[in-house]
């Protein structure tokens, strides 16, 4: 029976039970991508990173993603956790990812968290009556990003949690990453985030989201750097910086789980 290291680390957390929970599995080579998908499903959660060391030279390591129903583009939590658990293990300041779709990523210690760099996306304003009608609430405005995400500007952080979407409609819309987002009270920005095409109806904390509102903020506030919040019911913090066409995220990490997965 082949058998895994795994491990459960709770990302963008300062304690148990908050952040986002992501399975990191380092791997010896890569399994077939059935296989992949199969763990992925059995771990249920919302990301499971898999990493194999990089035999090209461009990255440390080699980094995919899946949630239980698909692969994806780009996680930024998930790499955050994977960060967290490599350079626990191994030691070192900065470990490197090569990604198939969103190019090599770093994580680094800061402190006694983290810092990653993700690619910054900045959204453009759209017209969509379908996403305005799935959220069901008064919308200031939207915007878009090709690369798979919709965002919608409403009032206040009140407006923000009082969203109830209807999952089916937006999961009809297709695979987007869909955020719903306003100024923040104890935070500089709040957020939420909905991925139902992916099998997820809300997401606990995503870094990949906050690829797009960083650059929306920066130029809203007029500052490169601000605090974040992602209002789920587990939370998460975020420090969110824009330098150029990087986002640089600062949070910490806490493992919740260590053990062998059998197959």
């Amino acid at each position: 029976m082949p058998q895994l290291p795994f491990a459960q680390v709770d990302a963008f957390a300062d304690r148990p039970f908050t952040g986002n929970p992501a399975a990191v599995m380092p791997l010896d080579a890569w399994l077939d991508d059935a296989t992949l998908q199969a763990i992925a499903n059995e771990n249920n959660l919302s990301e499971t990173a898999f990493v194999v060391r990089d035999a090209t030279g461009a990255a440390d390591w080699e980094l995919r993603w899946f949630t239980p129903a698909t692969e994806v583009a780009l996680c930024g939590h998930a790499t955050f956790a994977s960060g967290h658990v490599l350079l626990t293990r191994d030691g070192g300041e900065r470990v490197t990812f090569r990604t198939r779709k969103a190019g090599v990523l770093e994580v680094a210690r800061d402190g006694d968290g983290y810092r990653m760099r993700l690619p910054a996306y900045a959204p453009a304003p759209v017209d969509h009556p379908a996403f305005v009608a799935a959220l069901g609430c008064p919308v200031e405005a939207v915007l878009r990003h090709p690369n798979g995400y919709l965002m919608a500007v409403l009032a206040d952080a009140a407006a923000v949690m009082a969203v109830q979407p209807d999952f089916r409609a937006l999961a009809r819309i297709g695979d987007t990453l869909d955020i719903v987002t306003a100024p923040g009270v104890d935070s500089d920005v709040i957020s939420r985030v909905f991925a139902p095409a992916a099998g997820i109806d809300e997401d606990p904390v995503t870094g990949s989201a906050h690829s797009v509102l960083t650059p929306y903020w920066a130029a809203r506030l007029g500052r490169v750097g601000f605090t974040a919040l992602q209002a789920s019911p587990r939370t998460g913090r975020l420090g969110c910086r824009l330098d150029g066409d990087t986002v640089e995220l600062t949070g910490r990490c806490v493992t919740v789980i260590e053990g062998t997965f059998r197959f």
